[in-house]
């Protein structure tokens, strides 16, 4: 409808300017007709009515009316209009018509000078003219511009609906292929053009969001069977002490248990604890982020007296980044507290800077963990047989909790290789040189 509008003041817009143009080259021609005429009449003889142009209808009417002179289509005919122009407006453009048709013609009065000179005074109207066009006569003019402007309609709008279907095709395959995706099936993906407009990039966007969805499911799903199966054991462990405390109330010792119950619920507490922090890491937007001086922490915050293994720090240079100090302090003591569970007589830690990075390393000298396993410690609730072994409360989080803060820090934990025992290397991005605190 809006096209239709739009092409509709075009042709009304085309029609005015072609007629207005048709009337000016007729009024152009039928004055200059006149003029060049006038210029041709001499005294004492009548003036020569012959046309050379399609100006054919002249006619020379004196100050009485009469035609004196005219050109052969108009002989012996009255003159072609009444209307006589003004001294002070000699020339006039005028369409006259009757039941013949219609006539476009030039009314010049001769000027006072050339009237002198040829009847003595006596004023006289110059007439030419030409039949009006079937152009501007009829409504052809009209009928072939709205004609054009129904054409241009009609193919502006197969036009747009062409292009428009072809550009919401894939949009609409999208949107199926969305609206059949759940939560329980997150493995579909939508079709992606080969085109690489903007269509195309939303389609391999939507997929990238769909895998990344879909991972972090099926993370969270894993999570979620290892969290009910940790907490399982230690309920179900208490659930069975209690019922025996309620059955056999003369054979079992209540405080023995009442203490193993508050040992059992000290762990879970522990346990869910862990968890909390946990999925607050990997879940919640971070804090803004402060100067973190890694050699202050490694110096002065660290976890060294949870047994007697000696812990020693090396502090080489100035170690700043940026983060949180107190996820960073817990990120140490789970590596240092890991360390001396491990350690046979000591544990190293050092903090430097190296590559454009912070590192901070520590190692134990106990039995190491094996080449297969470096990535494995870092699941949640993984737990090797030595880690079993030496503290059987552990809930298995420590590393895990580790390395997603150092994720969240943009930085890595990494297990490398050592000569004896483990060697866990921390890396984080040094402050930028310059930065100062209000830019943080």
């Amino acid at each position: 409808m809006l096209s239709l509008l739009v092409f509709i003041v075009i042709a009304v817009g085309l029609d005015l300017m072609i007629r207005n143009a048709i009337r000016d080259n007729i009024f152009r021609e039928t004055q200059r007709v006149a003029t060049d005429w006038i210029a041709s009449m001499k005294p004492g003889r009548p003036p020569d009515a012959t046309p050379t142009t399609e100006v054919n209808l002249l006619q020379l009417v004196d100050s009485r009316g009469r035609v004196v002179a005219a050109s052969p289509a108009v002989a012996g005919k009255p003159p072609l209009s009444t209307v006589r122009p003004p001294y002070d407006d000699r020339i006039l453009h005028l369409t006259e018509c009757s039941h013949s048709g219609c006539v476009m013609l030039t009314a010049n009065r001769v000027s006072p000078q050339e009237a002198r000179f040829v009847w003595g005074g006596d004023s006289h109207i110059v007439y030419a003219g030409k039949a009006e066009p079937s152009a501007v006569a009829s409504h052809i003019l009209e009928v072939s511009t709205l004609t054009a402007a129904l054409l241009a309609t009609v193919f502006t709008t197969w036009m747009i609906w062409s292009l428009v279907g072809r550009t919401l095709r894939p949009v609409e395959a999208i949107r199926a292929r969305m609206s059949e995706i759940s939560v329980s099936d997150l493995s579909l993906r939508v079709p992606e053009p080969a085109c690489d407009d903007e269509i195309g990039q939303l389609a391999r966007t939507a997929n990238q969001t769909l895998s990344r969805l879909e991972e972090a499911v099926e993370q969270q799903r894993h999570f979620a069977s290892i969290v009910s199966h940790e907490l399982k054991t230690p309920v179900t462990g208490l659930q069975t002490q209690l019922e025996e405390a309620v059955l056999y109330p003369d054979d079992v010792d209540q405080r023995k248990v009442i203490q193993a119950g508050l040992a059992t619920t000290e762990r879970l507490r522990a346990l869910i604890d862990n968890i909390l922090i946990f999925a607050r890491i990997r879940t919640v937007a971070p804090e803004p982020p402060e100067p973190v001086d890694l050699g202050a922490l490694v110096q002065e915050e660290l976890i060294t007296t949870t047994r007697p293994v000696p812990v020693h720090t090396q502090v080489k240079s100035n170690v700043t980044v940026l983060g949180n100090p107190v996820q960073l302090t817990e990120v140490l003591n789970n590596l240092v507290v890991n360390a001396q569970r491990h350690a046979a007589t000591s544990v190293e830690v050092s903090a430097e800077r190296k590559d454009g990075q912070a590192v901070v390393t520590v190692s134990d000298d106990g039995d190491g963990i094996a080449p297969e396993d470096r990535e494995r410690v870092f699941q949640p609730f993984t737990r090797l047989d030595g880690g079993q072994r030496k503290d059987p409360t552990g809930s298995g989080l420590g590393l895990a909790i580790s390395r997603a803060i150092v994720a969240a820090h943009d930085g890595t934990l990494e297990i490398e290789n050592s000569p004896r025992g483990a060697r866990f290397v921390l890396r984080l991005p040094l402050r930028a040189p310059g930065t100062t605190d209000s830019e943080v």
